[in-house]
């Protein structure tokens, strides 16, 4: 098992930028395959962004394309998404995940581990 703790939210206005951090303690960090996910009000929680655990496979939801980017620092036990140009279609309460051995990067059911989130609220 591996704790996660999410930071970095709050309320920021259109066009403003955020960088939301994963802190990891427990089992080794670089194990984990890691993804950020968020939920809207009334909405399904989708995944945003997903990172392998070396760093060098990322995937991006097309929604955020250009504007987020997703990092590890191993050595930190860290998970970062820095977040540019947001939108109040951005605003969630955002979640950083991890998974052991992911059929897929999307899919909230191959993550075994969960932040309590952090919320994101971007005002027009």
């Amino acid at each position: 098992q591996v704790h996660l703790v999410e930071s970095g939210g709050g309320l920021v206005q259109a066009g403003g930028s955020l960088r939301l951090s994963c802190a990891a303690s427990g089992r080794t960090f670089s194990s984990y395959y890691m993804g950020w996910f968020r939920q809207a009000p009334g909405k399904e929680r989708e995944v945003v962004a997903a990172i392998n655990r070396s760093g060098g496979n990322i995937y991006y939801t097309d929604s955020v394309k250009g504007r987020f980017t997703i990092s590890r620092d191993n050595a930190k036990n860290t998970l970062y998404l820095q977040m540019n140009s947001l939108k109040p279609e951005d605003t969630a309460v955002y979640y950083c995940a991890a998974a052991t051995a992911p059929a897929t990067r999307t899919r909230q059911s191959d993550y075994d581990n969960w932040g309590q989130g952090t919320q994101v609220t971007v005002s027009s």
